[in-house]
Protein backbone atom coordinates (compact mmCIF):
# COMPACT_ATOMS: atom_id res chain seq x y z
CA UNK A 1 0.00 0.00 0.00
CA UNK A 2 1.57 3.02 -0.94
CA UNK A 3 0.45 7.04 0.29
CA UNK A 4 -1.22 9.22 -1.88
CA UNK A 5 1.38 12.21 -2.65
CA UNK A 6 -0.03 15.80 -3.28
CA UNK A 7 0.53 17.35 -6.43
CA UNK A 8 1.77 20.38 -4.54
CA UNK A 9 4.87 18.38 -4.25
CA UNK A 10 5.40 18.03 -8.10
CA UNK A 11 5.26 21.69 -8.59
CA UNK A 12 6.36 23.37 -5.86
CA UNK A 13 5.78 27.06 -6.50
CA UNK A 14 9.08 29.50 -6.16
CA UNK A 15 9.55 31.68 -3.31
CA UNK A 16 7.64 34.16 -1.92
CA UNK A 17 9.08 37.76 -1.31
CA UNK A 18 10.60 37.51 1.94
CA UNK A 19 8.16 40.62 3.35
CA UNK A 20 5.50 37.65 3.40
CA UNK A 21 7.82 35.27 5.16
CA UNK A 22 8.42 37.71 7.79
CA UNK A 23 5.12 38.74 8.43
CA UNK A 24 3.80 34.92 8.74
CA UNK A 25 6.92 34.26 10.76
CA UNK A 26 5.70 37.27 13.32
CA UNK A 27 2.91 34.69 14.30
CA UNK A 28 6.19 33.12 16.90
CA UNK A 29 6.29 36.52 18.72
CA UNK A 30 2.33 35.93 19.95
CA UNK A 31 2.89 32.46 20.82
CA UNK A 32 5.23 32.09 21.98
CA UNK A 33 4.40 35.39 24.35
CA UNK A 34 1.89 32.75 26.14
CA UNK A 35 4.48 30.05 26.19
CA UNK A 36 7.02 31.89 28.01
CA UNK A 37 4.37 33.12 30.72
CA UNK A 38 3.83 29.65 30.90
CA UNK A 39 7.55 28.82 31.38
CA UNK A 40 7.76 31.38 34.00
CA UNK A 41 5.00 31.65 35.76
CA UNK A 42 2.44 28.35 35.72
CA UNK A 43 4.44 25.91 37.88
CA UNK A 44 4.69 28.09 40.95
CA UNK A 45 1.25 29.52 40.20
CA UNK A 46 -0.35 25.76 39.86
CA UNK A 47 2.19 25.16 43.81
CA UNK A 48 -0.43 27.95 44.80
CA UNK A 49 -3.23 26.22 44.05
CA UNK A 50 -2.23 23.35 46.21
CA UNK A 51 -0.23 20.83 43.97
CA UNK A 52 3.04 19.81 45.53
CA UNK A 53 6.09 20.10 43.38
CA UNK A 54 6.32 16.44 42.64
CA UNK A 55 2.96 16.29 41.02
CA UNK A 56 3.71 19.85 39.29
CA UNK A 57 5.33 18.10 36.04
CA UNK A 58 2.04 15.66 35.47
CA UNK A 59 0.01 18.64 34.93
CA UNK A 60 2.86 19.57 32.32
CA UNK A 61 2.25 16.41 30.38
CA UNK A 62 -0.77 18.67 28.34
CA UNK A 63 1.20 20.12 26.47
CA UNK A 64 3.08 16.85 25.05
CA UNK A 65 -0.24 14.56 24.96
CA UNK A 66 -2.21 17.12 22.69
CA UNK A 67 1.33 17.49 20.83
CA UNK A 68 1.75 14.09 20.24
CA UNK A 69 -1.86 13.59 18.38
CA UNK A 70 -2.82 17.66 17.75
CA UNK A 71 0.06 18.45 15.17
CA UNK A 72 0.40 15.63 13.25
CA UNK A 73 -3.20 15.61 12.92
CA UNK A 74 -3.43 19.29 12.05
CA UNK A 75 -0.17 18.59 9.81
CA UNK A 76 -2.00 15.58 8.12
CA UNK A 77 -5.64 17.61 6.97
CA UNK A 78 -3.75 20.78 6.38
CA UNK A 79 -1.87 19.21 3.82
CA UNK A 80 -4.84 18.22 2.05
CA UNK A 81 -6.98 21.51 3.14
CA UNK A 82 -9.46 22.75 0.02
CA UNK A 83 -10.77 25.87 1.83
CA UNK A 84 -11.03 29.11 -0.19
CA UNK A 85 -9.27 30.49 2.59
CA UNK A 86 -5.87 28.12 1.67
CA UNK A 87 -4.80 25.28 3.57
CA UNK A 88 -3.09 26.69 6.20
CA UNK A 89 -4.71 29.97 7.17
CA UNK A 90 -7.75 27.99 8.46
CA UNK A 91 -6.07 26.54 11.05
CA UNK A 92 -3.58 29.37 11.99
CA UNK A 93 -6.95 31.31 12.58
CA UNK A 94 -8.95 28.45 15.11
CA UNK A 95 -5.61 28.25 17.04
CA UNK A 96 -5.53 31.70 18.01
CA UNK A 97 -9.55 31.73 18.75
CA UNK A 98 -8.78 28.85 20.70
CA UNK A 99 -6.09 30.86 22.38
CA UNK A 100 -8.34 33.52 23.68
CA UNK A 101 -10.77 31.08 25.52
CA UNK A 102 -8.09 29.10 27.25
CA UNK A 103 -6.57 31.95 28.21
CA UNK A 104 -9.36 33.05 30.34
CA UNK A 105 -10.09 29.71 31.51
CA UNK A 106 -6.17 29.85 33.24
CA UNK A 107 -6.50 33.46 34.51
CA UNK A 108 -9.54 33.00 36.32
CA UNK A 109 -9.45 29.56 37.26
CA UNK A 110 -9.12 30.93 40.78
CA UNK A 111 -12.37 33.09 40.30
CA UNK A 112 -14.60 30.44 39.09
CA UNK A 113 -12.63 28.02 41.64
CA UNK A 114 -14.29 29.91 44.64
CA UNK A 115 -17.83 31.01 42.47
CA UNK A 116 -18.17 27.15 42.72
CA UNK A 117 -17.54 26.76 45.80
CA UNK A 118 -13.47 26.74 46.56
CA UNK A 119 -12.70 27.54 50.48
CA UNK A 120 -11.12 30.72 50.63
CA UNK A 121 -7.88 29.12 52.85
CA UNK A 122 -4.44 28.03 51.89
CA UNK A 123 -6.08 24.30 51.54
CA UNK A 124 -5.54 22.68 48.36
CA UNK A 125 -8.17 24.38 45.81
CA UNK A 126 -9.58 21.47 43.65
CA UNK A 127 -12.33 23.30 41.13
CA UNK A 128 -10.13 25.81 40.32
CA UNK A 129 -7.02 23.24 39.91
CA UNK A 130 -9.84 21.79 37.61
CA UNK A 131 -10.25 24.51 35.44
CA UNK A 132 -6.97 25.45 35.22
CA UNK A 133 -6.17 21.96 33.98
CA UNK A 134 -9.05 22.61 31.27
CA UNK A 135 -7.58 25.79 30.34
CA UNK A 136 -4.34 24.28 30.28
CA UNK A 137 -5.23 21.18 27.80
CA UNK A 138 -7.11 24.20 25.24
CA UNK A 139 -3.93 26.67 25.25
CA UNK A 140 -1.71 23.16 24.38
CA UNK A 141 -3.78 22.58 21.39
CA UNK A 142 -4.35 25.76 20.55
CA UNK A 143 -0.15 26.76 20.64
CA UNK A 144 0.01 22.94 18.64
CA UNK A 145 -2.54 24.16 15.88
CA UNK A 146 -0.58 27.56 15.74
CA UNK A 147 2.99 26.68 15.30
CA UNK A 148 2.55 23.29 12.87
CA UNK A 149 0.66 25.49 10.03
CA UNK A 150 2.56 28.66 10.97
CA UNK A 151 6.06 26.49 10.31
CA UNK A 152 3.91 24.45 7.28
CA UNK A 153 2.85 27.84 5.76
CA UNK A 154 6.29 29.11 5.84
CA UNK A 155 7.73 26.11 3.87
CA UNK A 156 5.23 27.05 1.52
CA UNK A 157 5.75 29.87 1.05
CA UNK A 158 9.47 28.88 0.50
CA UNK A 159 9.10 26.77 -2.54
CA UNK A 160 12.23 24.40 -3.19
CA UNK A 161 14.79 27.17 -2.15
CA UNK A 162 16.60 25.80 1.19
CA UNK A 163 18.38 28.84 1.91
CA UNK A 164 15.00 30.54 1.97
CA UNK A 165 13.75 27.73 4.33
CA UNK A 166 16.51 28.41 6.99
CA UNK A 167 15.79 32.00 6.80
CA UNK A 168 11.85 31.39 7.15
CA UNK A 169 12.78 29.11 10.46
CA UNK A 170 15.55 31.56 11.65
CA UNK A 171 13.15 34.37 11.07
CA UNK A 172 10.52 32.46 13.32
CA UNK A 173 13.03 31.89 16.05
CA UNK A 174 13.72 35.08 16.17
CA UNK A 175 10.63 36.29 16.71
CA UNK A 176 9.42 33.63 19.28
CA UNK A 177 12.73 35.63 21.07
CA UNK A 178 10.86 38.59 20.70
CA UNK A 179 7.85 36.86 22.10
CA UNK A 180 9.87 35.46 25.20
CA UNK A 181 11.69 39.01 26.15
CA UNK A 182 7.98 40.64 26.15
CA UNK A 183 6.12 37.53 28.10
CA UNK A 184 9.60 37.26 30.58
CA UNK A 185 9.56 41.15 30.92
CA UNK A 186 6.14 41.10 31.92
CA UNK A 187 6.02 38.02 34.26
CA UNK A 188 8.93 39.93 35.95
CA UNK A 189 6.89 43.04 36.19
CA UNK A 190 5.51 42.95 39.92
CA UNK A 191 2.55 45.97 39.75
CA UNK A 192 1.24 44.96 36.01
CA UNK A 193 -2.08 44.57 37.36
CA UNK A 194 -2.81 47.78 38.43
CA UNK A 195 -3.05 48.76 34.58
CA UNK A 196 -6.48 46.22 34.94
CA UNK A 197 -7.18 46.93 38.22
CA UNK A 198 -10.16 44.44 37.78
CA UNK A 199 -8.08 41.27 37.68
CA UNK A 200 -6.98 41.71 41.68
CA UNK A 201 -10.24 40.11 43.51
CA UNK A 202 -10.85 38.18 46.61
CA UNK A 203 -9.66 34.82 45.47
CA UNK A 204 -6.91 36.35 43.22
CA UNK A 205 -4.06 37.87 45.42
CA UNK A 206 -1.53 40.12 43.22
CA UNK A 207 0.91 37.30 41.81
CA UNK A 208 -2.83 36.25 41.03
CA UNK A 209 -3.74 39.20 39.21
CA UNK A 210 -0.54 39.95 37.45
CA UNK A 211 -0.82 36.56 35.73
CA UNK A 212 -4.48 37.67 34.21
CA UNK A 213 -2.76 40.62 32.72
CA UNK A 214 0.22 39.29 31.28
CA UNK A 215 -2.60 36.86 29.41
CA UNK A 216 -4.77 39.78 28.78
CA UNK A 217 -1.62 41.43 26.89
CA UNK A 218 -0.59 38.06 25.13
CA UNK A 219 -4.03 37.95 23.72
CA UNK A 220 -3.97 41.46 22.41
CA UNK A 221 -0.57 41.03 21.07
CA UNK A 222 -1.62 37.15 19.44
CA UNK A 223 -4.61 38.55 17.52
CA UNK A 224 -3.33 41.66 15.76
CA UNK A 225 -0.20 39.51 14.85
CA UNK A 226 -2.22 36.75 13.09
CA UNK A 227 -4.64 39.32 11.84
CA UNK A 228 -2.26 41.16 9.98
CA UNK A 229 -0.39 38.40 8.63
CA UNK A 230 -3.77 36.54 7.34
CA UNK A 231 -5.05 39.35 5.50
CA UNK A 232 -1.42 40.07 4.42
CA UNK A 233 -0.20 36.70 3.23
CA UNK A 234 -2.96 35.27 0.43
CA UNK A 235 -2.89 31.18 0.29
CA UNK A 236 -4.45 29.93 -3.18
CA UNK A 237 -7.19 27.54 -2.93
CA UNK A 238 -6.06 23.87 -2.95
CA UNK A 239 -7.50 21.40 -5.35
CA UNK A 240 -5.69 17.83 -3.72
CA UNK A 241 -6.49 14.65 -5.81
CA UNK A 242 -4.58 11.18 -5.16
CA UNK A 243 -1.94 10.24 -8.15
CA UNK A 244 -2.58 7.25 -10.63
CA UNK A 245 -1.14 4.77 -9.66
CA UNK A 246 -0.20 2.35 -12.45
CA UNK A 247 -0.44 3.46 -16.25
CA UNK A 248 -4.13 1.93 -16.39
CA UNK A 249 -5.08 4.96 -14.70
CA UNK A 250 -5.97 3.05 -11.55
CA UNK A 251 -5.95 5.63 -8.47
CA UNK A 252 -3.03 4.84 -5.82
CA UNK A 253 -5.20 3.55 -2.39
CA UNK A 254 -6.12 6.32 -0.16
CA UNK A 255 -4.92 5.68 3.20
CA UNK A 256 -6.56 6.75 6.43
CA UNK A 257 -5.22 9.32 8.87
CA UNK A 258 -3.43 6.68 10.93
CA UNK A 259 -2.19 4.60 8.79
CA UNK A 260 -0.55 7.49 6.96
CA UNK A 261 0.92 7.98 9.79
CA UNK A 262 2.38 4.22 10.50
CA UNK A 263 3.48 4.35 6.71
CA UNK A 264 5.51 7.76 7.38
CA UNK A 265 7.17 6.44 10.22
CA UNK A 266 8.08 3.15 8.42
CA UNK A 267 8.85 4.74 5.33
CA UNK A 268 11.21 7.13 6.84
CA UNK A 269 14.93 7.45 4.96
CA UNK A 270 17.66 7.57 6.90
CA UNK A 271 18.02 11.37 7.07
CA UNK A 272 14.78 12.11 8.76
CA UNK A 273 15.50 9.16 11.60
CA UNK A 274 18.49 10.41 12.26
CA UNK A 275 17.08 13.86 12.56
CA UNK A 276 14.22 12.43 15.12
CA UNK A 277 16.65 10.55 17.12
CA UNK A 278 19.19 13.81 17.59
CA UNK A 279 16.11 15.71 18.47
CA UNK A 280 14.23 13.39 20.79
CA UNK A 281 17.91 13.04 22.57
CA UNK A 282 17.99 17.31 22.60
CA UNK A 283 14.53 17.60 24.07
CA UNK A 284 14.88 15.31 27.09
CA UNK A 285 17.87 17.72 27.82
CA UNK A 286 16.22 20.58 27.42
CA UNK A 287 12.65 19.77 29.00
CA UNK A 288 13.90 19.52 32.91
CA UNK A 289 14.85 23.14 32.31
CA UNK A 290 12.43 24.29 30.54
CA UNK A 291 9.66 23.16 33.16
CA UNK A 292 11.95 24.02 36.26
CA UNK A 293 14.12 26.98 35.22
CA UNK A 294 12.31 29.59 37.49
CA UNK A 295 11.15 27.06 40.17
CA UNK A 296 14.89 26.34 40.58
CA UNK A 297 16.01 30.03 40.57
CA UNK A 298 13.34 30.04 43.78
CA UNK A 299 13.96 26.77 45.20
CA UNK A 300 17.52 26.18 44.65
CA UNK A 301 19.55 29.70 44.54
CA UNK A 302 17.29 31.51 46.65
CA UNK A 303 16.45 29.28 49.03
CA UNK A 304 13.04 29.58 49.18
CA UNK A 305 9.84 27.53 49.32
CA UNK A 306 6.42 28.22 48.05
CA UNK A 307 3.90 29.72 50.67
CA UNK A 308 3.86 33.03 52.62
CA UNK A 309 5.97 33.81 55.42
CA UNK A 310 9.32 34.71 55.20
CA UNK A 311 10.69 31.96 52.99
CA UNK A 312 7.50 32.14 50.37
CA UNK A 313 8.75 35.65 49.97
CA UNK A 314 12.45 34.67 49.13
CA UNK A 315 11.42 32.03 46.98
CA UNK A 316 8.81 34.65 44.95
CA UNK A 317 11.83 37.00 44.73
CA UNK A 318 13.87 33.78 42.87
CA UNK A 319 11.25 33.11 40.35
CA UNK A 320 11.39 36.94 39.61
CA UNK A 321 15.12 36.55 39.39
CA UNK A 322 14.57 33.72 36.88
CA UNK A 323 11.70 35.65 34.94
CA UNK A 324 14.88 38.73 34.29
CA UNK A 325 17.05 35.47 33.36
CA UNK A 326 14.44 34.31 31.21
CA UNK A 327 14.17 37.35 29.41
CA UNK A 328 18.10 37.86 29.29
CA UNK A 329 17.99 33.95 27.38
CA UNK A 330 15.09 35.61 24.59
CA UNK A 331 17.42 38.74 24.31
CA UNK A 332 20.74 36.54 23.22
CA UNK A 333 18.37 34.03 21.20
CA UNK A 334 16.94 36.97 19.28
CA UNK A 335 20.54 37.70 18.32
CA UNK A 336 21.43 34.51 17.95
CA UNK A 337 18.49 33.37 15.46
CA UNK A 338 19.33 36.32 12.73
CA UNK A 339 23.37 34.78 13.02
CA UNK A 340 22.22 31.21 13.14
CA UNK A 341 23.26 31.54 9.03
CA UNK A 342 26.23 33.10 9.00
CA UNK A 343 27.11 30.74 12.00
CA UNK A 344 26.44 27.47 10.27
CA UNK A 345 28.38 28.70 7.19
CA UNK A 346 31.36 29.52 9.36
CA UNK A 347 31.51 25.98 11.33
CA UNK A 348 30.46 24.09 7.93
CA UNK A 349 27.52 23.34 8.28
CA UNK A 350 24.17 23.01 9.90
CA UNK A 351 24.06 19.81 11.64
CA UNK A 352 27.75 20.76 12.75
CA UNK A 353 26.37 23.97 14.52
CA UNK A 354 24.11 22.09 16.39
CA UNK A 355 26.40 19.27 17.31
CA UNK A 356 28.54 22.45 18.68
CA UNK A 357 25.45 24.32 20.59
CA UNK A 358 24.46 21.19 22.38
CA UNK A 359 27.54 20.59 24.04
CA UNK A 360 27.44 24.02 25.22
CA UNK A 361 23.75 22.87 26.61
CA UNK A 362 25.59 19.88 28.15
CA UNK A 363 28.20 22.23 29.77
CA UNK A 364 25.45 24.79 31.26
CA UNK A 365 23.22 22.39 32.52
CA UNK A 366 26.09 20.35 34.65
CA UNK A 367 26.78 24.33 35.71
CA UNK A 368 23.68 24.43 37.56
CA UNK A 369 25.25 22.00 39.99
CA UNK A 370 28.20 24.43 41.02
CA UNK A 371 25.74 27.20 41.54
CA UNK A 372 23.31 25.62 43.03
CA UNK A 373 26.17 24.48 45.71
CA UNK A 374 27.32 27.70 45.98
CA UNK A 375 24.14 29.31 46.94
CA UNK A 376 23.64 26.67 49.73
CA UNK A 377 26.94 27.36 51.44
CA UNK A 378 26.33 31.04 50.86
CA UNK A 379 23.39 30.29 53.07
CA UNK A 380 25.27 28.37 55.77
CA UNK A 381 24.42 29.38 59.32
CA UNK A 382 21.82 32.02 58.94
CA UNK A 383 18.88 32.24 60.24
CA UNK A 384 17.35 34.56 58.70
CA UNK A 385 16.60 33.92 54.85
CA UNK A 386 18.35 36.12 52.01
CA UNK A 387 18.84 36.25 48.43
CA UNK A 388 22.29 35.08 47.59
CA UNK A 389 25.62 36.67 46.86
CA UNK A 390 25.63 39.53 44.07
CA UNK A 391 28.09 37.38 42.04
CA UNK A 392 25.92 33.85 42.77
CA UNK A 393 22.86 35.88 40.92
CA UNK A 394 25.10 37.43 38.56
CA UNK A 395 26.52 34.05 37.40
CA UNK A 396 22.72 32.12 37.33
CA UNK A 397 21.39 35.18 35.20
CA UNK A 398 25.06 34.61 33.24
CA UNK A 399 23.79 30.62 32.93
CA UNK A 400 20.43 31.92 31.76
CA UNK A 401 21.76 34.32 29.06
CA UNK A 402 24.05 31.82 27.63
CA UNK A 403 21.29 29.20 26.89
CA UNK A 404 19.55 31.48 24.81
CA UNK A 405 23.02 30.35 22.19
CA UNK A 406 21.53 26.31 21.83
CA UNK A 407 17.91 27.45 22.21
CA UNK A 408 18.22 29.57 18.95
CA UNK A 409 19.84 26.36 16.87
CA UNK A 410 17.08 23.95 18.55
CA UNK A 411 14.10 26.45 17.63
CA UNK A 412 15.64 26.94 13.99
CA UNK A 413 18.11 24.12 12.77
CA UNK A 414 15.80 21.13 13.34
CA UNK A 415 12.60 22.25 11.70
CA UNK A 416 14.47 23.85 8.99
CA UNK A 417 16.30 20.22 8.41
CA UNK A 418 13.12 18.55 8.39
CA UNK A 419 11.66 21.06 6.00
CA UNK A 420 14.61 19.91 3.18
CA UNK A 421 14.70 16.92 4.24
CA UNK A 422 10.52 16.57 3.32
CA UNK A 423 10.61 18.35 -0.16
CA UNK A 424 13.97 16.08 -0.96
CA UNK A 425 11.87 12.77 -0.03
CA UNK A 426 8.45 14.63 -1.47
CA UNK A 427 6.36 14.03 1.86
CA UNK A 428 3.80 16.64 2.61
CA UNK A 429 5.16 19.58 4.67
CA UNK A 430 2.66 19.91 7.52
CA UNK A 431 2.62 15.97 8.11
CA UNK A 432 6.65 15.98 8.07
CA UNK A 433 6.63 18.36 10.64
CA UNK A 434 3.96 16.61 12.61
CA UNK A 435 6.31 13.42 12.66
CA UNK A 436 8.97 15.82 14.04
CA UNK A 437 7.16 16.65 16.88
CA UNK A 438 6.73 13.19 17.96
CA UNK A 439 10.43 13.53 18.71
CA UNK A 440 9.80 16.07 20.75
CA UNK A 441 7.09 15.39 22.70
CA UNK A 442 7.63 12.61 23.42
CA UNK A 443 10.76 13.28 25.59
CA UNK A 444 8.41 15.88 27.30
CA UNK A 445 6.01 13.17 28.39
CA UNK A 446 8.79 10.94 29.80
CA UNK A 447 10.34 14.06 31.41
CA UNK A 448 7.12 15.35 33.11
CA UNK A 449 6.59 11.08 34.13
CA UNK A 450 10.09 10.54 35.28
CA UNK A 451 11.31 14.40 37.12
CA UNK A 452 9.11 14.37 39.94
CA UNK A 453 9.68 11.05 41.13
CA UNK A 454 13.07 10.69 40.09
CA UNK A 455 13.89 14.52 41.77
CA UNK A 456 11.95 13.15 44.75
CA UNK A 457 14.19 10.16 45.01
CA UNK A 458 17.13 11.95 45.29
CA UNK A 459 15.51 14.91 47.66
CA UNK A 460 13.29 16.57 46.27
CA UNK A 461 15.55 19.30 44.27
CA UNK A 462 15.75 19.79 40.42
CA UNK A 463 19.13 18.52 40.14
CA UNK A 464 18.97 15.08 39.20
CA UNK A 465 16.94 15.90 36.38
CA UNK A 466 19.51 18.89 35.18
CA UNK A 467 21.73 16.31 35.20
CA UNK A 468 20.03 13.72 33.20
CA UNK A 469 19.48 16.46 30.65
CA UNK A 470 22.71 17.24 30.44
CA UNK A 471 24.13 13.82 29.71
CA UNK A 472 21.35 13.61 27.07
CA UNK A 473 22.42 16.78 25.57
CA UNK A 474 25.99 15.69 25.26
CA UNK A 475 24.50 12.73 23.65
CA UNK A 476 22.64 14.32 21.01
CA UNK A 477 25.79 16.35 20.24
CA UNK A 478 27.85 13.65 19.28
CA UNK A 479 25.28 12.13 17.11
CA UNK A 480 24.62 15.49 14.94
CA UNK A 481 28.52 15.35 14.28
CA UNK A 482 28.95 11.76 13.94
CA UNK A 483 25.82 10.77 12.27
CA UNK A 484 23.24 13.31 10.93
CA UNK A 485 23.54 13.79 7.01
CA UNK A 486 24.14 17.59 5.94
CA UNK A 487 21.63 19.04 3.53
CA UNK A 488 22.80 19.28 0.07
CA UNK A 489 22.99 23.24 0.73
CA UNK A 490 25.89 22.52 2.86
CA UNK A 491 27.86 20.25 0.88
CA UNK A 492 30.83 22.28 -0.97
CA UNK A 493 30.61 21.94 -4.88
CA UNK A 494 33.52 21.28 -6.99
Amino acid sequence: MEVESTTANKDTPPASPLGKIVLVASIAAGVQFGWALQLSLLTPYVQLLGIPHTWAPFIWLCGPISGLFVQPVVGYYSDRCTSRFGRRRPFIAAGSFLVAIAVFLIGYAADLGRVFGDPSDNTTKTRAIAIFVVGFWILDVANNMLQGPCRALLADLSGDDQKMMRTGNALFSFFMAVGNVLGYAAGSYTHLYKLFPFTLTGACDAYCADLKSCFFLSIALLLILTTVALTAVKEPAFSWQPEPGNAGGEEKQVVPFFGEIFLALKGLQRPMRILLLVTCLNWIAWFPFLLFDTDWMGREVYGGTVGKGPQGEIYARGVRAGSLGLMLNAVVLGITSVCVNPLARGLGGAKRLWGIVNFLLALCLGMTVLITKLAESSRHGKTVPSPPPAGIKAGALALFAVLGVPQAVTFSIPFALASIFSNTSGAGQGLSLGVLNLAVVLPQMLVSFASGPWDALFGGGNLPAFLVGAVAAAASGILSLTLLPSPVSDLPTS
